[in-house]
């Protein structure tokens, strides 16, 4: 059985998106490193990758056709069989690969079911909504917080459905020279 992982980029004032959904912010100077090496150890480990519709959108247009040589984890994420949670997509390509599998129902249920399905990890990136459910039902077992050294005021949070304190375990910090940071955490239960 694997983990349920999300990861989030978020600004350093805690802000997934900008107040109109807007990823603005993730465009700055000095984006992240795309060789990361604790971001490519991470992706040794999973087995599956799980969406929300708006961001397999962004994903589907951009990740297919991404040069592995200067984007190194666009293989992984290219190879790895893809999980779509949406009730109103039809079908979820991928470029001139096998495409996604549409997941219709509640997206905790799947998330679970799909830990339990895969041997190593399942990770959701992006997706807020999806995110917050998987945090507020507690079936998230590894937090990474990619924060940009940005301040943006207002926005979107990553867990607004959050209801109760989800205590965190420090696993690791990477840092990288541009003042980007990435904070790991397992959830405590």
């Amino acid at each position: 059985m694997g983990r349920v992982i999300v990861e989030q980029i978020i600004s350093a004032d805690g802000f997934a998106a900008g107040p109109d959904g807007s990823l603005e912010f993730f465009q700055l100077p000095g984006e992240f490193d795309s060789t990361d090496p604790g971001q490519l150890a991470m992706l040794e480990r999973v087995d599956a990758i799980l969406l929300g519709a708006n961001t397999y959108r962004m994903f589907s247009a951009y990740w297919p056709t991404a040069d592995v040589s200067t984007e190194p984890v666009a293989g992984p994420i290219n190879a790895l069989p893809k999980h779509v949670v949406s009730s109103t997509l039809d079908s979820a390509p991928w470029g001139d690969r096998p495409p996604a599998r549409l997941e219709r129902g509640d997206g905790v249920d799947v998330a679970r079911r799909l830990a339990r399905h895969y041997a190593g990890d399942v990770i959701v990136w992006g997706s807020l909504t999806l995110a917050s459910a998987l945090l507020a039902a507690d079936a998230v077992d590894h937090l990474r917080l990619r924060v940009v050294p940005v301040l943006i005021g207002e926005g979107l949070a990553l867990a607004p459905s959050l209801r109760t304190f989800a205590p965190l375990a420090l696993d690791s910090v990477d840092t990288f020279p541009s003042g980007h940071v990435t904070l790991a955490y397992d959830l405590r239960r």
